[in-house]
């Protein structure tokens, strides 16, 4: 063989190698699949631990299913709000992490999980929602209900606090009056136990509505209030630690169903991953997050134990009122005040 005729067959044997890897790569792209992730709140992992959730899930699957499977993520309600995105995630095959707002127009019972003072701190919080019998139930009556699946309940912020721009709240006779920005139906029965009035306000119009009187005060964590640049707008913060800050991983069925049994293993066990990073994440930034509001002129005011039972003294027996008043299964209830070993 000529040198001529060697660097001929060598150009093509490159020329069929590279096609080679053309087609693999074509097959792989073909292949690959890719997800949309809905959520609230804005693209930053340090302010947003929903955000924070996503991005971390999003690596994680991509790494444990070679990417076969792809996460797109629409943050800050790009797809919709609450109502909306349910919708799409039930009827598309699609990701959605929803908060009370989301899901409880479908599954009331949901806010059974949100009695105030239900949780001592992140240890029974975690492991009501992690082995808990209320948890397990409510997944499965979920998925009977709308064929969608309850995946994770991501922790985005610790506990709640109260804030307002009036005065101090120090205990439930200082909300009187006060007119609150609540996140849905249960937060609004919440403040009038307390003396004031609540009024649902989407995430989004938060901010206009406390700077313009539309609101005096409002009900989140300090992650939240830092989100939305609320020490702004709020002098004063209690940290009341009334109830556990979550949202709720919705999957729709059609997708779940579509993967291959390792690909929905490895879904699944990135959501865990995903959701431990986030726990840790939160519970270490609390300090740290109340600091920096009290840095930015808000006035922070911390309860001792009594003054946090008159809290739960007054708030707790007007909720399971309202919860009653709702045609909540008395149930469900039960359920979970035996998770946590509490008695009405």
């Amino acid at each position: 063989m000529t040198v001529m005729n060697q660097i001929f067959g060598k150009t093509r044997l490159f020329k069929a190698m590279a096609l080679g890897a053309a087609i693999s790569s074509m097959s792989l792209a073909v292949q690959a699949q890719t997800i949309n992730l809905s959520y609230n709140g804005a693209a930053d992992a340090d302010k947003n631990a929903v955000h924070l959730f996503a991005t971390n899930l999003q690596k994680l699957v991509d790494q444990k299913t070679n990417g076969e499977l792809t996460l797109k993520l629409y943050p800050n309600s790009m797809l919709g709000e609450e109502e909306e995105r349910m919708e799409q995630v039930l009827n598309t095959p699609s990701l959605n992490v929803a908060s009370f707002g989301g899901v409880s127009p479908l599954f009331p019972e949901i806010f059974v999980s949100a009695i105030p003072f239900l949780f001592s701190g992140f240890d029974q919080a975690r492991q009501f929602f992690d082995e808990g019998n209320y948890w397990k139930a409510v997944q499965s009556e979920f998925y009977k209900r709308t064929g969608g699946h309850l995946m994770a309940v991501v922790e985005e912020g610790g506990f709640l606090a109260f804030t307002n721009n009036k005065h101090p709240i120090k205990s439930p006779k200082d909300f009187d009056g006060l007119r609150y920005r609540a996140m849905d139906k249960s937060q609004v029965a919440l403040y009038n136990a307390f003396g004031a009035s609540g009024t649902p306000i989407p995430w989004t119009e938060v901010y206009l509505a406390l700077k313009t009187g539309v609101a005096d005060g409002q009900m989140n964590p300090p992650m939240y209030i830092i989100l939305g640049s609320l020490f702004e707008v709020q002098k004063y913060a209690t940290l009341a630690n009334i109830q556990y800050s979550d949202q709720f991983l919705v999957g729709n069925d059609e997708l779940l169903k579509s993967l291959s049994a390792e690909d929905k293993a490895a879904l699944m066990a990135a959501v865990k991953e995903a959701n431990d990073i986030n726990r840790k994440a939160v519970e270490s930034q609390v300090d740290s997050r109340v600091a920096f509001l009290e840095e930015k002129g808000m006035e922070v005011y911390r309860p001792s134990a009594a003054e946090l039972e008159e809290f739960r003294t007054v708030g707790q027996p007007s909720y399971f009122k309202w919860l009653e008043e709702e045609g909540i299964d008395q149930k469900w209830v039960d359920l979970a005040l035996k998770d946590v070993g509490f008695k009405k």
